[in-house]
This record gives C-alpha cells, sequence and structure tokens, in this order.
C-alpha cells in the first residue's frame, strides 16, 4: 500500500501544481494593467495595451533571472508606465482606436532618436522636431520622460514638402543662373571626353 502511495505521489502533486498555477495567473491578470479596465478600449489599443503587458513581464522574467540590474529594471518599468499612461490619454481625448507609435526616452537617450540632440527646455507641445516626432510632453515618473509620437509616413512627406516650398520661396529672390533659374525639362550638362578605343 505505502509502495502504491509512493508511485501515485507525481499524478497527485501535477493536479494541485496545475491548479496553484492557474489561481495565481488568474490572480496576476485580475492585478495587472494598474487597475484600468480595458474593456472601453477598442482592438488596436487593447492589442497595444496587450504589447505593453508583454514587454513588462519580459522586464519582470530578466530581473528575476538577474540578468539585469535594479537601475535597468526601474527605468524600463517606469518607461512602459509612462507609455501606458499617455497611450491612453491620446485615445480617451481623440475617441478614436488609434494608437501612434510612440517613444519615451530620457534626456540622456535623445541620441537614440536625433542625429543633434535638442535641448528639452526648448520644446512645445505639439511641437514637430527632425520633421519626424511630434513632441507630447515630458513625464516625471522616476526620472523625466520625454514623450513623442513618431510621424507616419505620409505627415513626414507633408511637413518635407512645406519645407521644400519654403526654400524654393527663399531662393526664388536670387536666382544666380543654377538649377533654381532652369524651366522644368531643361537640364545642364558638360561635353563627355572622348575616350579613344
Amino acid at each position: 500500500m505505502i509502495r502504491l502511495i509512493s508511485l501515485m505521489r507525481p499524478f497527485i502533486a501535477l493536479p494541485i501544481l496545475l491548479l496553484l498555477s492557474g489561481v495565481a495567473i488568474a490572480q496576476r491578470s485580475a492585478v495587472s494593467g494598474d487597475g484600468n479596465d480595458t474593456s472601453e478600449f477598442g482592438p488596436v489599443m487593447r492589442a497595444y495595451l496587450g504589447y505593453l503587458s508583454n514587454e513588462q513581464e519580459v522586464v519582470d522574467d530578466r530581473a528575476s533571472r538577474r540578468e539585469i540590474g535594479a537601475t535597468y529594471y526601474r527605468r524600463n518599468s517606469n518607461r512602459i508606465r509612462v507609455l501606458r499612461q499617455m497611450a491612453i490619454r491620446l485615445v480617451r481625448q481623440s475617441g478614436n482606436d488609434y494608437v501612434p507609435e510612440l517613444e519615451a526616452v530620457t534626456q540622456d537617450e535623445f541620441g537614440t532618436l536625433f542625429e543633434k540632440p535638442p535641448k528639452p527646455s526648448t520644446f512645445r507641445t505639439n511641437e514637430i522636431l527632425a520633421s519626424k516626432f511630434r513632441f507630447l510632453g515630458a513625464v516625471h515618473s522616476g526620472e523625466v520622460f520625454y514623450l513623442f509620437a513618431r510621424l507616419d509616413p505620409y505627415e513626414q512627406a507633408e511637413i518635407m514638402q512645406r519645407q521644400g516650398k519654403d526654400t524654393a520661396t527663399l531662393s526664388a529672390g536670387s536666382r544666380t543662373g543654377g538649377a533654381e533659374g532652369q524651366r522644368l525639362g531643361q537640364t545642364t550638362t558638360r561635353p563627355r571626353r572622348a575616350v579613344p578605343r
């Protein structure tokens, strides 16, 4: 009889283990989301919030395996929290189920977005920077994060076209006989040197 019980021990332990892990998962999903119910959002926003939850799980997992330090963990957890807050704010303000590509960086990370990092003291809300980003605001969460929405390709093209028109208007007053003075279809060529064969 004792031998039979010892043989059945793994079969009894497995269902108990599965039951406990199911309870833990249910509790975690009920607690996750910072208390915000996502049922008010459409599928795009819910997908984005799910993406952020997955990112937090990755950071938590790496921290539990001691692959990252406490500073890295705090910064990335705060970054995820700030991105979540901004996405919720944008969707609630607009009433649209649309989340732009968001970036949250600290001042020392500006080099990841800009070739020549600008000074944050000059930023104005909704200002376009480097023809690629719209400044959304600064949020303090452990440290100051600057939030940007990456412009979609159509917005970028429109801005570049406007800048091109402004440049053309400025150069129209000072024609020097260069390419600006050419009519459409005209080309400037120089004679090619004949090379004997």
